[in-house]
């Protein structure tokens, strides 16, 4: 079958080798090549021997020796070289499932691929895999691997991912973890399902295994207005964040105390709806879980202190924000600081309801050009509009790897024509936001 050569980087060992756009790489010392994994695993060494079909139908073998890491220095027609594994499961969860209709049809598709996994840092919840994959993941070390846990308890795990194959997640756990395979896991927390003592119980179970599984983030339950015919399910209030953290708070401690490190971390929503104290960012621990939402709050904070300082005094401009209720109060305060840094800097800040998804979702990460555009159209007055990266899609799903696509298909430039503003993305640190700022003002 072999994968189809979509580039071929200048100066690789690919392109000294006479390896061309269009060649098809069959196999790698005698094996067949079925995905980015045996792609992955079988390169590294010192010689190769490539099986090659050329474009005229030719086969070329080629012998090569290279240095022990070294890549071959091409990109395939799909990223995996495969197609991507389907979700089996039905999650209560789930938020593909509370998508409205009309979306882009790769943003209806569940992968759970061990492979976007170590390639793309996606969760996966092991429960289509077979016993043969989970030696696959040991025997070519496949490591980190993120792992989409939500409960240890079988029975409950069975009944949250709606599948009867699922309740043996700790097994698997275990058996990964004994062959010393790195793994991250997360937890979609649910009030009155896998919240409070399940949730401690969860935690306990995952920490039996460290140091294999490395950290574990808990983020809360997303619902949008489209969940006709899903379970009903109850969204966090203040009472019941606040009560969260300190349910966990009392595991941290018990983690620093015997490892230095809190183990499980909590993201910043629990703390926003709680209107809790944000924790340091030695807690946080290099922000290796920011995907997740974990310590973007404690990044900005600490990163505008640290470089407000940076700001051009003797430059001029006017910018504004967008963002969602959650973070509202958080980047407003921001940009009040960078006027009172230099009071020839304009911020304006909008704080964009989520109509599209509804109401009860509120995470910037979330919001739609749709809505963009019907509440701030025709109100900016700046210059610039500054938005975050985690509201744009990218990545494997999309045609374009470079391409920054809204979730409702708009693209920046779609945007900027319908606002009538040139937009700047801005990436989560304060560092980030202040360079942006320097340089996009202009001299008095």
């Amino acid at each position: 079958m072999g994968s189809r050569i979509k580039e071929v980087f200048p100066g690789s060992l690919a392109e000294e080798l006479g390896i061309e756009v269009g060649d098809i790489l069959i196999s790698v010392n005698g094996t067949e090549i079925k995905d980015i994994i045996d792609y992955r695993f079988l390169l590294s060494d010192e010689y190769i021997e490539l099986e090659v079909e050329k474009a005229n139908g030719e086969i070329w073998d080629i012998e090569a020796d290279k240095d022990l890491q070294e890549d071959l220095g091409v990109e395939f027609d799909m990223a995996i070289m495969d197609k991507a594994k389907r979700c089996s499961n039905n999650c209560m969860f789930c938020f593909i499932d509370q998508l409205p209709k009309g979306m882009r049809e790769t943003l209806y598709f569940k992968d759970d691929d061990s492979r976007l996994s170590f390639l793309q840092g996606n969760f996966v919840t092991l429960t289509n895999m077979k016993d043969e994959d989970i030696d696959r993941i040991i025997r070519y070390r496949i490591s980190p691997i993120n792992v989409s846990v939500h409960t240890t308890n079988p029975e409950l795990r069975v009944k949250m991912l709606n599948n009867r194959f699922a309740g043996n997640v700790f097994e698997r756990l275990k058996k990964l973890a004994e062959a010393e395979i790195t793994i991250n896991a997360q937890i979609v927390t649910i009030p009155n399902v896998n919240n409070g003592d399940e949730l401690i119980r969860t935690i306990n179970d995952l920490y039996s295994l460290y140091p294999s599984v490395q950290n574990v983030a808990a983020v809360p339950i997303g619902i949008t207005k489209f969940r006709e015919g899903l379970a009903k399910v109850d969204i966090y209030n203040k009472e019941l964040a606040k009560a969260e953290i300190e349910n966990v708070a009392k595991l941290q401690r018990k983690f620093i105390d015997e490892t230095g490190k809190p183990f499980v971390r909590l993201s910043d929503e629990f703390y926003l709806t709680a209107e809790a104290e944000i924790p340091s960012a030695e807690f946080y621990d290099g922000y290796y879980q920011i995907e997740d939402g974990v310590g973007m709050v404690r990044l900005l904070r600490d990163t505008i202190k640290q470089d407000l300082p940076r700001l051009n005094k003797t430059k001029k401009g006017s910018f504004s924000m967008v963002t969602g209720e959650l973070a509202f109060e958080e980047i407003n305060h921001v940009a009040k600081l960078i006027m009172q840094e230099n009071s020839n800097v304009i911020m304006d800040t909008y704080k964009i309801i989520n109509n599209y998804f509804g109401n009860t979702i509120t995470v910037a990460g979330l919001l739609t050009a749709t809505d963009i555009i019907d509440q701030v159209k025709h109100k900016i007055k700046t210059d610039y509009l500054i938005m975050s990266s985690n509201m744009f899609r990218k990545g494997y799903e999309l045609a374009d790897d470079n391409e920054q696509i809204m979730l409702d298909d708009y693209t920046v430039k779609d945007l900027e024509k319908a606002l009538d503003t040139k937009i700047l993305i801005c990436d989560y640190s304060g560092e980030d936001l202040i360079d942006i700022i320097n340089e996009n003002c202009k001299e008095e």
